[in-house]
């Protein structure tokens, strides 16, 4: 399996603010990350966003981080790579505080 994590996120475009607000539960019963960015939906703005959104919270470079699917839906599935129990760790970490 190769090394680092996905996260699957419920992503708000036209947010006003670039944030990531929790942890939501889907109809489907699958746990979100809830974020939302400025930039809009239009040329993979708002996805490129959301990356650079993640990899700042994670204290990573941005290169790590990428859509893996879900590039013209709500839901998108993140991949980020690295050390899989770093990367949980910090995730925790943030999401407590967030």
């Amino acid at each position: 399996m190769p090394q680092g994590v996905v996260i699957d996120v419920r992503l708000t475009p036209r947010g006003g603010r670039d944030a990531i607000e929790g942890v939501e539960r889907g109809a489907d019963g699958r746990s979100v990350l809830k974020a939302r960015v400025r930039a809009a939906p239009s040329d993979g703005e708002a996805n490129a966003a959301l990356c650079r959104l993640i990899a700042e919270a994670l204290r990573i470079a941005p290169r790590q981080v990428e859509l893996a699917s879900g590039a013209a839906s709500r839901v998108k599935r993140i991949r980020v790579a690295g050390d899989a129990a770093a990367l949980v760790a910090a995730l925790g970490q943030w999401l407590k505080t967030g």
